[in-house]
């Protein structure tokens, strides 16, 4: 697997997502998978709330959240707990870094944006095998560091299911599946860095255990990723605190 970041210039609010991609990315192969950072995304659709005082941060995170946990913020490293699209994540995904004076929220449909991506690289290039990952950072518990994971995905398979195959001593699994965009996700986010590198773009090259496919996902296959509360592994932890907003 070979990954690599591209340069862009920097990217307001005026900007058009397909002209910068035009610019900053070379010629696509059949078997690319494109990475793009969720936030230049929201940037380019004007997810973004300017930053000028008037508006509370974390009102904002909660009125973005699906689900929120109402913990003062003293207690929680100044970061609101919250689900987001399924995913449990820090104030809702909003972010002000690199955001010119803005909080960046999470793209509005994740899933039409990186279809639009798919189509339009796939029409311009004529490439047959090709898929589009859109990313964020998040945190692990636990652990320091962030890491890249894919909020949303065109083109691939985005599980490889192991149920029922053996491993290297006959023993069949039964539950696992290896994420393939989240797994893609952490490099290409790895090689496009968090700070001031200004490289929110990343082609993976020579992924053969990727499967591909030539439409994008629909909302069965997207609910298909997501676990209930209380199947999660983790349900003992999430299910026994009180989450605000809706019922999830």
């Amino acid at each position: 697997m070979i990954v690599t970041s591209y340069h862009t210039k920097k990217i307001s609010k005026s900007d058009d997502l397909f002209s910068i991609l035009d610019t900053s990315l070379p010629a696509l192969q059949n078997g690319d998978v494109v990475a793009v950072t969720s936030k230049i995304v929201s940037i380019c659709e004007g997810s973004i709330v300017k930053n000028d005082g008037s508006v509370d941060k974390p009102d904002l995170i909660k009125r973005e959240a699906d689900s929120y946990l109402d913990i003062p913020l003293s207690q929680s490293y100044g970061v609101t707990i919250t689900i987001k699209d399924n995913k449990l994540v820090a104030n809702a995904g909003i972010d002000e870094s690199n955001g010119n004076g803005y909080f960046i929220l999470w793209p509005r449909q994740p899933f039409k944006s990186a279809s639009l991506i798919w189509e339009y690289l796939r029409k311009k290039y004529r490439r047959t095998k090709l898929g589009v990952i859109i990313t964020d950072s998040h945190i692990a518990p636990l652990q320091w560091g962030t890491r890249g994971r894919a909020i949303s995905w065109c083109g691939v398979e985005p599980l490889k299911n192991y149920i029922d195959t053996p491993d290297i001593f006959g023993r069949h699994l039964h539950a696992t599946k290896a994420s393939m965009i989240d797994g893609l996700a952490a490099a290409a986010v790895a090689v496009m860095g968090e700070g001031n590198e200004q490289t929110p773009l990343a082609i993976i090259r020579d992924v053969p255990f990727v499967a591909f496919r030539n439409e994008p996902p629909d909302q069965k296959e997207v609910d298909g990723l997501c676990i209930s509360l209380k199947d999660d592994i983790y349900a003992p932890i999430l299910t026994s605190v009180s989450w605000h907003k809706k019922d999830i």
